[in-house]
C-alpha cells in the first residue's frame, strides 16, 4: 500500500473533497500487531513496549522546503490485565510527509477467550487524530487558494480480532469506522471564504498471519503475510524469516507493486527481553516517482509474564465424626 504523497495538498487548495489512504506501512509488520489490530493487546501474555522509526524513500525531494520523504515514528505498549479478562494497550504515532504531519493516540482493549492452549482476542479502539498542514508561503499575499487554518483534529474508532498460539497467529482490524472529516478553510478577517478543502479518513482493513515451523535444531522458519485494503487500493506483503535459538533472525519481504525488502535482528538480555531490528526496502516499481530505498529501525522490550498474585480459595468439606 503506497503512502499518500504530498501532492494531496494541492487538491486541498482547489476546494476538492479528497478520499485517500493515510495509514503508514512497516516492513516489521510481523512484530507490530498493535498497529494492525486492537485485539493484539495483551494476547502474548507479556507486557511489551515497541518503537519503530521508518524513513521511507530516503532522499526523495518533491520540491518542498522540508523534502518529501515520509517519516513515521510509532510507539506502542500493551499488557495483559487478568481482572479485565483481556488486555489493554496504547499506540502513539507521528507521520510526517513534507510539510504535513499526522499524529494520533489510540487506546485499545482486547477481550480474551481461551481456546485450548491458544487465545482469541476481540478488540476495540478509540482514536484521537490531528492533521497539521504546516506553513506555506503563497506567491501573492492573501492568496485565496492557500488555506490558513493550520490543523484539524478528530475522534475515530477501530475494531479487530486476533488468534494467538505457540505455533500460529492470525488477526486483523479495521480503522476509521467513523470516517472522520478533516477540513481546511481559508479565513480572512474572521470571515470564512468559500474556498475549502476536505480530507476524508477512509476505512483501512488489515489481515495478517504467520506460522512458526521448526525446520532444524534451534531454527524456526516463519512464513508471514499481510493484506491491506482501503476504498481505492489493494496491496499485500509476503515474506519469511528464520529465527535461531529465539535470539537471532533474518528474513525477506515482498510488497505488492512497491518493493522488496530484508530484515535482521537480535535479542539481548535475559529471555531476549530486548529486541533490536533493522529493515531495508529496495523500490522496484515506479522508481521515477520515488527514491530507491527505505529504512526502518525497531526496538522492543518485553517483560516476563505477570505472576499470579493471589490464589483462588479452595473449598474443602468438613467432616464430623461420631462414636
Amino acid at each position: 500500500m503506497k503512502k499518500l504523497l504530498p501532492v494531496f495538498l494541492l487538491f486541498l487548495l482547489y476546494s476538492q473533497k479528497l478520499m485517500a489512504q493515510q495509514q503508514p506501512q512497516f516492513t516489521h509488520y510481523s512484530f507490530n500487531g498493535m498497529q494492525l489490530s486492537p485485539a493484539y493487546a495483551g494476547i502474548t501474555n507479556r507486557p511489551e513496549v515497541l518503537s519503530i522509526f521508518r524513513y521511507q524513500w530516503l532522499g526523495y525531494d518533491a520540491s518542498f522546503d522540508d523534502g518529501g520523504s515520509p517519516q513515521t515514528l510509532l510507539l506502542t505498549a500493551h499488557t495483559p490485565v487478568r481482572l479485565l479478562n483481556g488486555g489493554v494497550g496504547i499506540t502513539l504515532m507521528r507521520d510526517k510527509i513534507a510539510n504535513t504531519t499526522q499524529s494520533g493516540v489510540a487506546l485499545s482493549y482486547s477481550f480474551h477467550i481461551p481456546i485450548g492452549e491458544a487465545k482469541l482476542g476481540l478488540g476495540v479502539q478509540g482514536n484521537y487524530n490531528k492533521i497539521k498542514k504546516g506553513e506555506y508561503r503563497p506567491n501573492q499575499p492573501d492568496d485565496p487558494f492557500v488555506p490558513l487554518n493550520s490543523s484539524d483534529t478528530k475522534y475515530d474508532l477501530g475494531a479487530g480480532i486476533w488468534y494467538e498460539s505457540s505455533t500460529f497467529y492470525a488477526g486483523g482490524g479495521v480503522t476509521n469506522l467513523l470516517k472522520a472529516e478533516y477540513e481546511f478553510s481559508n479565513i480572512q478577517d474572521n470571515v470564512e471564504d468559500d474556498v475549502k478543502g476536505t480530507f476524508f479518513s477512509e476505512n483501512h482493513i488489515y489481515a495478517t498471519a504467520g506460522y512458526h515451523l521448526p525446520v532444524a535444531n534451534m531454527f524456526i522458519l516463519t512464513p508471514m503475510a499481510l493484506v491491506k485494503h482501503d476504498t481505492e487500493t489493494f496491496s499485500f506483503d509476503a515474506g519469511a524469516k528464520v529465527t535461531y535459538e529465539e535470539k537471532y533472525w533474518a528474513g525477506v519481504n515482498y510488497r505488492h507493486k512497491e518493493a522488496v525488502g530484508a530484515l535482521i535482528g537480535l535479542g539481548l538480555f535475559t529471555d531476549n527481553s530486548l529486541r533490536v531490528g533493522y529493515a531495508f526496502d529496495f523500490t522496484i516499481f515506479d522508481r521515477v516517482a520515488k527514491a530507491p530505498t527505505s529504512h526502518e529501525v525497531m526496538l522492543s522490550y518485553r517483560l516476563p509474564e505477570p505472576a499470579v498474585r493471589f490464589k483462588p480459595p479452595v473449598r474443602t468439606p468438613r467432616y464430623n465424626f461420631t462414636k
